[in-house]
C-alpha cells in the first residue's frame, strides 16, 4: 500500500470467509458445538489430519477482499484496502456486532447487555495460530444453520503476536497452514502494518492504536460447552478428555495440544481454547493410542438425544453430558474399545501399546518394620497388590528386602506390571529401582506411573476402606464375616496396598474384580514351584532377549504354540514358575504324552475351534464388569458353548488315560452348564444390525421395555389407521406415508396438486416434483414416536446391563472352566514342541538333587540354527552326593557361556513338564535357579560392573541351598586379575563346602582348577574343546578351530587374540599384542620354573643339613 494513504490497523485482518455459519448447540447435526467449520456450511464434516485418518483437512480455498475472491495463489497481488472500503468495513463491524449481541442475551434472557466495545468484537477470520474473540451460541430453538454475523477484533495487526488472543487468554499456538501463514504475511506487507507495533492484550484492557487510548474490556465469555468442559476438568486435571459432540470427539485446550502431538492431528484455536476432533467410529483407535503414550483418557458423552431434549424442561439448555469412562494401560476394558460398536461385529483386537498378554496394575508401599518407628535401610517392611482387571487376577506378597532389593525385583520381573500405583514418597533405593525397571523397556512404551496421597496408604484408614468394601457384599451375613476376616489377617502392607487398589479402581469402576478373594493368591503360596529371580529371567532370556527386548529367541517363544490368548498367559505364568513336586511333573508329561500319541479327529476339532476362538477370559471379564457390548457378548458366549460341545465329543470319542486330562474334559462342561440359555436369550440378528431396541428374544422379561414397545405399536397402529382420513382431506386415494432420508411419516403430494393441502399442514421438504408434508396430528402422533423410541433405547440399556448383572452370578464358574481350557492348551503346546526330532521325555527323580542329560541341546540355539548346520549336543553329570561342581574353561566364543544356559534351560524345561531337547535326561528336581552372568554396570543405580557382579554373588551365596542349581559366568573379571582371582576362588570354595548346590563355573582364572586337586570327589575340571593351527608368517596370531564339545581338562589358554583376529583388529595391532603375550607367558614360565626349583632345593636344604659354603653355591645356581 502506498505510504501516503493512511493504514488502519482495525481492520488490517479484517478478511470475510466465503461461508462461515453458526449453529445451535441442542442440534445434533454439529453435535453441540457453538460454531462449525466452513466445511460443514458446504456439506461436509469437519475433518482431522492424521496419518491413519479416514479424511484430510479441507483448508478455506477462498477469501474475499473488498468483493473480490482471492485464492492462495492469489497471495503475491494482494490490492490494497482504500479509505472508503475500510470505513463501510467498520461501520459494517460495528452494526453487526450490535445486532449479534441483542440476538446473543435476547435468547438467553440476559437483561445485562455488555457494552458495545472493541472486545466484543470477534474478528471474522481466524488464520491459523490467530486468535478470535468470544461467541455467544445461537439459541436451542434455532433448527436451521443461520448465517452468522461477526464482527473485527479491532486493535491488532497481521503482525501481532498470534499467541495472545483477543480476550486476553493465554492459549499456545498451533501450527497453521503454510499458504494461509503466507497470505497473510503478504497482506501484511502489502497493507504496510509491518511498521505498526501491536501491543500485548492482557485481560483487563487493550491498548487502541488508532486512538491511543486505553479501553477496559469484560472477561472473556465461554460458551456453554466451554463450560461443560471445564466443571468436568476440574475433577479430572490428569486427564485427557474426549468430549462427544455429535459426529465426533473434540479436546479442549492443553487435552487438543496433546491430542495433536501424540496422534499427530491437527489442532486450532476455537473461542477460547485450542481444539481439536476425531470421527466417532475412530475412537477406539485414539483412546488406546493416548493410553500407549501413558495418557489416562476420559470419555465424556451426551446423555441425551434430540427428541428427549425437545419434550424436555430444559430446551434452551445445551446438551447434557457426563463422563462416561476412564482408560489406562491397566483398565483397557470397555465398549468404547471395539469396533464391534459400530458394525456389530466384534474383532480381536491386540492392544496397540504392549504385546504382552499380561496388564496387571501394582501397587506398591512401604511400612517400618516391626519395632522400628522410622523406614530407613533395613527397616522397611515392603508390600505389594497386583490386580489384572481383564482377567481378575489377583496376587499380594509382603516382605523384608535386603539393601539393593532384589525380592522386589524379582517380582516385578514376574508380575511384568504396565501400571504402578505408588504413594507420593517411598524411599531413595525403591524409586531408583522403579525407575530402573521402567527405563529398562527397550521399546517406547513404558510402563506408567500414578501416584495417590500418602494419607491412602495409611494402615488405620486402609482397614477401613477395606471393611467397608468387603463388609457390603451381597452375600450371607456369615460368609461376609469369613471374607472380611480372611482380608484383614493379611499382612499390613498388602492391606495398605488393596484399600489403594479399591479407591483407584472404583474410579474407573473396576473395583468388583477385587471382590473374589478366591482369585487372591499369594506370590510364593506354593512351596512346589522353581525359584527363578530376576536375573535369571534376564540371563536366561525367559520371556525377553537381551538384544531388543523382543519376544523371539526367548524360551517362551520356543515353547508357545498355543491357540489361544488366554493359553498364553497360562504358559507364562508355567513359566515363570516350573514344579517342584515330581507327581505334579509327572502328571503333566502324561497329558503331553497322551496328546502327543493321540491321532483322534475329535483332537484336531478341538485345536480348530480354539485356533478360532477369541479371548473369552477378557471377555467373561468385561461381561463381568458390565462393560461389554453385544457383539462381545455374543461372541464370548457363542464361542464358550461350541467349546464345550467339541470337548464333549472328545471325552465322548476318545479313551482318556491321564488323570489331568481326565480332570479338564469332565469338568469344563460342567462349569459351562448354562451358558446356551444366556446365549438363547439374545436376538442375534439385531446385534448384527446393532438394534439395541430389538436385543432381547422375550422382552416380556423387562416390564418397562415390553410396556414401551407395546406404546409404539400403538402410536403406529393410530397413525395407520389416520391415513384414511388424510386420503379423504387431500381426495387421493392412494396417498401413503413415505420415508425420505430417514424422515418418516410424510404424505407425498405433486406439486400440481399442491392446492389440495390444507394449510395448516406442514411442509417438511419437497422436490421440483413433488412436495411433502406432515398433518398436525401426525406431526403430534410422530414426536411422541420418536420420543418413545428414545426411551426404549433408555430402558433397552438398563435392562442389557441387569441382563449382565445375571450373567455376572455365573462369572467364577465360566472362568474356571476357561483356566481348564487355558490348562489344554498350554499342553497341546508342549506336545507341539515335543515332536520335534531329538525331543525325549525327561525322567524326574524324587531322590537327591542332580542333572544328568546325554546328548544335550540348547533349545533356543538349535531352534534358530539353519536346517543345514549342526548343533553340537554335550553331556552333563552333576550329583550333590558326588561330582557337583564343573570347572569349566577354554577359549573365548568355545560356547562356554552357552552350555551352562543349556543346562539351565532344560532343567526348566523338564520340570515345567516338557519333552527336552536330548536324548535323554534325567532330573532330580531342582528347588532354584540362580545366574550371575554378564558384565555390566548399572547407570541408574550408581553400580561399577564390578559392584553388579559382587550383589548377584552375593544373593546367590544368600539364597541357594543344596537343591540349587548356581550358575557363575567369569565371576571377579570386573576388578584386577588378583582380586578377580581371589574372589572367584573363595565364592566356589563357599558353594562348594559350605552349600553343596550343583555349581557349573565357568573361568578364565587356572587357579580355580587346583580346587579339584582340594576337593578331588565334588570338583571336575572341563573345558570346551578346539583345533589350534600353527601361525603363519604372515599372520602372528594362532588360529583355532572350535569343536564346542565338552571335554575333561583345563585349557592351558585362553586365546583371546584368536578372537581379536575375528574382530578384524588391525595386523600392526596383533602383531604387537602377540609379541607382548609371548613375553609375558615367557617370564609367568620362568617364574614358575624358578619358584618350583627353589622349592625342591629348599626341602633339600631341609633334609640335608649344609654350610654356608653349601648354601652360597645352592643360591648362586638359582642365578
Amino acid at each position: 500500500m502506498s505510504s501516503k494513504k493512511k493504514v488502519q490497523p482495525t481492520l488490517s485482518r479484517f478478511f470475510t470467509t466465503k461461508s462461515t455459519k453458526k449453529v445451535d448447540d441442542t442440534s445434533k447435526s454439529n453435535g453441540g458445538s457453538d460454531i462449525i467449520s466452513t466445511d460443514s456450511l458446504a456439506g461436509k464434516r469437519p475433518r482431522s489430519i492424521g496419518e491413519d485418518e479416514d479424511f484430510q483437512q479441507n483448508s478455506p480455498k477462498q477469501l474475499k477482499l473488498d468483493g473480490k475472491v482471492l485464492h492462495d495463489s492469489d497471495s503475491r497481488d494482494i490490492p490494497p484496502l482504500s479509505a472508503g472500503t475500510l470505513q463501510k468495513l467498520n461501520a459494517f463491524a460495528l452494526a453487526s456486532s450490535h445486532a449479534e449481541s441483542e440476538s446473543r442475551h435476547g435468547m438467553h434472557g440476559d437483561t445485562n447487555k455488555p457494552p458495545l466495545s472493541p472486545s466484543n468484537i470477534s474478528s471474522p477470520l481466524c488464520l491459523a495460530g490467530e486468535t478470535e474473540g468470544p461467541r455467544s451460541p445461537v439459541g436451542p430453538k434455532s433448527e436451521t444453520i443461520q448465517k452468522e454475523s461477526r464482527t473485527s477484533t479491532p486493535a491488532t495487526s497481521i503482525s501481532s503476536d498470534p499467541r495472545t488472543p483477543s480476550n486476553g487468554a493465554q492459549v499456545t499456538r498451533c501450527k497453521g497452514s503454510p499458504k494461509l501463514t503466507a497470505l497473510k504475511n503478504k497482506f501484511s506487507r502489502h497493507s504496510g502494518s509491518s511498521t505498526i507495533s501491536s501491543p500485548r492484550v492482557s485481560s483487563t484492557g487493550f491498548s487502541d492504536n488508532v486512538s491511543g487510548k486505553t479501553s477496559r474490556v469484560k472477561k472473556s465469555q465461554y460458551t456453554p460447552l466451554e463450560q461443560q468442559f471445564m466443571k468436568i476438568k476440574e475433577s479430572y486435571t490428569d486427564t485427557v478428555l474426549l468430549v462427544e459432540c455429535g459426529y465426533r470427539y473434540r479436546f479442549f485446550g492443553e487435552d487438543a495440544e496433546i491430542a495433536s502431538r501424540d496422534l499427530n492431528i491437527f489442532c486450532h484455536l476455537d473461542h477460547n481454547f485450542m481444539t481439536a476432533s476425531i470421527p466417532t467410529h475412530r475412537l477406539f483407535v485414539h483412546v488406546r493410542r493416548l493410553v500407549a503414550k501413558g495418557h489416562k483418557v476420559g470419555v465424556v458423552k451426551q446423555m441425551e438425544t434430540a427428541a428427549l431434549k425437545a419434550a424436555g424442561d430444559n430446551k434452551g439448555q445445551p446438551f447434557e453430558r457426563k463422563l462416561t469412562a476412564l482408560y489406562t494401560k491397566s483398565t483397557l476394558i470397555g465398549e468404547d474399545l471395539e469396533p464391534s460398536s459400530q458394525n456389530g461385529q466384534y474383532a480381536e483386537e491386540q492392544p496397540a501399546f504392549s504385546s504382552s498378554p499380561t496388564s496387571y496394575l501394582l501397587c506398591v508401599c512401604e511400612l517400618p518394620k516391626e519395632g522400628s518407628k522410622s523406614p530407613k535401610k533395613d527397616h522397611i517392611q515392603i508390600g505389594l497388590a497386583a490386580v489384572q482387571p481383564a482377567t481378575g487376577d489377583v496376587i499380594y506378597d509382603s516382605f523384608h528386602d535386603n539393601g539393593h532389593l532384589s525380592e522386589l525385583d524379582t517380582r516385578l520381573h514376574h508380575i511384568q506390571p504396565v501400571e504402578l500405583l505408588l504413594p507420593e514418597t517411598l524411599s531413595d533405593k525403591t524409586e531408583k529401582l522403579l525407575k530402573d525397571f521402567r527405563m529398562s523397556s527397550q521399546t517406547e512404551d513404558r510402563i506408567r506411573i500414578e501416584r495417590l496421597p500418602a494419607d491412602v496408604f495409611q494402615y488405620t484408614s486402609a482397614v477401613e476402606e477395606v471393611s467397608s468394601f468387603y463388609g457390603n457384599q451381597t452375600e450371607t451375613q456369615s460368609a461376609k464375616t469369613g471374607v472380611l476376616q480372611s482380608v484383614l489377617s493379611l499382612p499390613k502392607p498388602v492391606i495398605c496396598c488393596l484399600a489403594a487398589l479399591l479407591k483407584y479402581l472404583k474410579e474407573f469402576n473396576l473395583h468388583r474384580i477385587l471382590q473374589a478373594t478366591s482369585n487372591m493368591r499369594a506370590f510364593n503360596s506354593s512351596q512346589d514351584t522353581l525359584r527363578l529371580d530376576a536375573c535369571a529371567f534376564r540371563n536366561l532370556e525367559i520371556f525377553q532377549n537381551q538384544v531388543d527386548g523382543s519376544e523371539k529367541g526367548t524360551l517362551l517363544w520356543v515353547l508357545n504354540h498355543t491357540k489361544t490368548r488366554y493359553g498364553k498367559r497360562q504358559l507364562m505364568k508355567w513359566l515363570s514358575q516350573p514344579l517342584t513336586d515330581v507327581q505334579d511333573i509327572e502328571s503333566r508329561l502324561e497329558a503331553v504324552t497322551e496328546l502327543l500319541d493321540s491321532d483322534s479327529s475329535s483332537l484336531d476339532k478341538l485345536c480348530q475351534v480354539l485356533s478360532r476362538s477369541p479371548d473369552v477370559e477378557r471377555g467373561l471379564c468385561s461381561i463381568y464388569h458390565k462393560k461389554c457390548s453385544p457383539a462381545e457378548f455374543v461372541t464370548v458366549t457363542r464361542a464358550l458353548s461350541r467349546l464345550s460341545l467339541t470337548v464333549k465329543t472328545l471325552r465322548e470319542s476318545v479313551d482318556i488315560k491321564s488323570v489331568l486330562l481326565k480332570d479338564i474334559l469332565i469338568q469344563m462342561p460342567s462349569l459351562l452348564e448354562g451358558i446356551d440359555s444366556f446365549l438363547a436369550s439374545i436376538n442375534e440378528k439385531a446385534v448384527r444390525d446393532g438394534d439395541k431396541t430389538k436385543l432381547f428374544a422375550d422382552p416380556s422379561q423387562f416390564p418397562s421395555v415390553h410396556q414401551c414397545m407395546q406404546d409404539i405399536e400403538a402410536v403406529k397402529s393410530k397413525m395407520a389407521e389416520h391415513r384414511q382420513r388424510l386420503r379423504k382431506e387431500v381426495a387421493m386415494p392412494t396417498a401413503d406415508y413415505v420415508t425420505v432420508s430417514g424422515n418418516e411419516y410424510m404424505i407425498e403430494v405433486k406439486n400440481s396438486q399442491v392446492k389440495k393441502v390444507p394449510k395448516d399442514w406442514l411442509q417438511i421438504s419437497g422436490t421440483k416434483q413433488v412436495s411433502r408434508y406432515r398433518p398436525p396430528y401426525v406431526e403430534e402422533s410422530f414426536k411422541r414416536l420418536c420420543q418413545l423410541r428414545e426411551q426404549l433405547a433408555a430402558d433397552c440399556q438398563n435392562a442389557w446391563l441387569e441382563f449382565l448383572e445375571s450373567f455376572g452370578e455365573n462369572y467364577f464358574s465360566y472362568r474356571r472352566a476357561v483356566q481348564h481350557l487355558a490348562s489344554f492348551d498350554c499342553l497341546l503346546s508342549l506336545a507341539t514342541v515335543s515332536k520335534q526330532d531329538g525331543y525325549c521325555r525327561p525322567t524326574i527323580h524324587d531322590g537327591p538333587c542332580k542333572i544328568d542329560i546325554k546328548g544335550g541341546r540348547h533349545p533356543v540355539v538349535s531352534t534358530l540354527k539353519a536346517d543345514g548346520d549342526q548343533y553340537v549336543p554335550n553331556d552333563t553329570s552333576i550329583n550333590v552326593d558326588g561330582l557337583n561342581c564343573m570347572i569349566i574353561t577354554g577359549p573365548n566364543m568355545g560356547g562356554k557361556s552357552s552350555y551352562i544356559k543349556q543346562v539351565a534351560l532344560i532343567t526348566i524345561m523338564a520340570q515345567l513338564g516338557s519333552y527336552v531337547p536330548a536324548e535323554s535326561a534325567s532330573i532330580g528336581a531342582v528347588d532354584a535357579i540362580f545366574t550371575r552372568m554378564g558384565a555390566s554396570d548399572d547407570i541408574f543405580r550408581n553400580r561399577s560392573t564390578f559392584m553388579s557382579e559382587l550383589l548377584e554373588a552375593s544373593d546367590i551365596m544368600a539364597k541357594a541351598t543344596c537343591r540349587s542349581l548356581v550358575i557363575m559366568d567369569e565371576l571377579g573379571r570386573g576388578t584386577s586379575t588378583h582380586d578377580g582371582v581371589a574372589i572367584a576362588f573363595a565364592t566356589a570354595r563357599h558353594l562348594i563346602e559350605e552349600v553343596k548346590c550343583l555349581t557349573l563355573f565357568v573361568t578364565h582364572y587356572p587357579p580355580l582348577a587346583e580346587l579339584s586337586d582340594h576337593y578331588p570327589t565334588q570338583v571336575g575340571n572341563f573345558h570346551m574343546s578346539f583345533l589350534l593351527h600353527d601361525a603363519e608368517d604372515e599372520d602372528p596370531v594362532e588360529k583355532l578351530t572350535f569343536l564346542y564339545q565338552l571335554v575333561d581338562g583345563v585349557a592351558g589358554r585362553s586365546y583371546g587374540l584368536n578372537v581379536a583376529r575375528l574382530a578384524d583388529i588391525p595386523d600392526a595391532i596383533l602383531e604387537k599384542a602377540s609379541s607382548k603375550s609371548h613375553d609375558l607367558e615367557k617370564s609367568v614360565t620362568v617364574m614358575r620354573s624358578a619358584k618350583e626349583h627353589f622349592t625342591n632345593l629348599w626341602r633339600k636344604l631341609s633334609s640335608d643339613p649344609v654350610g654356608p659354603c653349601d648354601v652360597k653355591q645352592v643360591l648362586a645356581s638359582l642365578n
